[in-house]
């Protein structure tokens, strides 16, 4: 069979994959302990699921406006400070930041990714023909880009920025001063920032999440804010995200949308006016219990011998360096895996190899248990 150059020019998902083969040989009986998580272990907010049944029951079941409910982008507009024309509702995150991309990219236009990234960043652009430009940072700089480097990045083909705080798969965090520093550069070379804040809510040690945009309101029509319900609201399920940003943007958003996607079911935009409105006592409190875990399993990891780790300011994930060990992340992820049953993912999937990704997104007993089993294998491979 021929394929197009769009699809054999991509892959698959490299944290999802790790996380199926978990679910595997979970299927086949063997006690594992998964640390590639990338979503709450939390049910989802009872008012949510209550108001879904109520929109069920009110028969919210046929076609939305392709832009989302207003009654949705209103709520919405008093958490992020948008109006609602706008915003836009997706199919989650992910897919706002494809349509953000198909949107603007065009073929050979370069799209500056700070690595470590997320995933699905570098083979988003190559679906819309773009090519990613990748800008190594280390733990040592608290992976995070600094404007020199921002500056040297970008070349007359730059068309757009990605930035990710709380990042995925690193949790650290930009201050509201270091975006404008960042945001300095990109108005100098006019060039769009795609602002990815879906972990927002998930702060730890008193840190204070700063929107790009507010950080840099000169530069708002070329910002994209990239948020959504399924992080800090545990609706990963739900597949409900958003875009923000300058409505003549919306406006070429809703074309696509009106060919590719539609909408999103309408009884879960009812169900989300209730999670934007009216969880924020839920929320609050899975952030205190992530920030409880993160403190567990960032002390236990540190004294594994070998192993440095930073201590991240938000979402929920560690990202320690075991560059002093003698084979690759890849290999070492591979042999926990197979030996210690314990699953984590290397951070050659994220730019960065050297690294493992592991998600506190589970319960305390799980956490120790699976960093003594990490310690002892590690010790092995020495």
């Amino acid at each position: 069979m021929t394929f197009s150059k769009r699809i054999e020019a991509i892959k698959p998902s490299a944290t999802l994959k790790a996380g199926a083969k978990a679910k595997e040989l979970k299927s086949k009986g063997i006690p594992l302990i998964d640390f590639t998580v990338g979503e709450p272990d939390f049910n989802t907010p009872d008012k949510v699921k209550e108001a879904c049944k109520k929109a069920l029951d009110e028969n919210w079941t046929h076609y939305a406006p392709v832009q989302g409910l207003p009654e949705l982008r209103q709520a919405i507009g008093r958490t992020c400070g948008y109006a609602p024309e706008e915003i836009i509702i997706h199919c989650g995150a992910k897919h706002a930041i494809y349509a953000a991309l198909q949107v603007l990219i065009n073929p050979g236009d370069e799209v500056v990714i700070p690595a470590p990234y997320w995933t699905s960043y570098p083979d988003q652009v190559l679906l819309a023909e773009g090519h990613p430009v990748i800008v190594p940072t280390d733990d040592a700089a608290h992976f995070k880009i600094t404007p020199s480097q921002l500056e040297k990045a970008i070349t007359p083909k730059t068309k757009m920025v990605i930035l990710n705080t709380p990042s995925n798969p690193t949790g650290a965090c930009y201050s509201g001063e270091e975006l404008k520093k960042l945001g300095e550069v990109c108005a100098a070379k006019n060039v769009w920032v795609l602002s990815d804040e879906i972990y927002d809510k998930l702060t730890y040690d008193g840190f204070q999440h700063v929107s790009f945009g507010q950080a840099c309101p000169a530069l708002r029509d070329k910002i994209i804010l990239i948020n959504g319900a399924s992080k800090s609201y545990a609706r990963t399920g739900w597949r409900m995200g958003y875009t923000a940003g300058p409505k003549e943007l919306i406006a070429k958003m809703q074309i696509l949308l009106s060919q590719e996607l539609t909408t999103i079911p309408t009884f879960v935009q009812r169900a989300c006016i209730a999670a934007f409105s009216d969880c924020s006592e839920e929320v609050e409190a899975m952030r205190q219990e992530f920030e409880k875990r993160r403190n567990l399993m960032w002390e236990r990891l540190s004294k594994v011998p070998g192993i440095r780790c930073n201590k991240p300011q938000g979402a929920f994930y560690l990202f320690p360096n075991v560059g002093s060990f003698k084979k690759s992340s890849q290999e070492i992820a591979d042999q926990l895996l197979e030996e210690a049953h314990v699953a984590v993912v290397a951070g050659e999937a994220f730019g960065a190899p050297g690294y493992l990704r592991l998600s506190y997104a589970c319960d305390t007993a799980t956490i120790e248990k699976g960093i003594e089993k990490i310690r002892a294998a590690l010790t092995k491979i020495g």
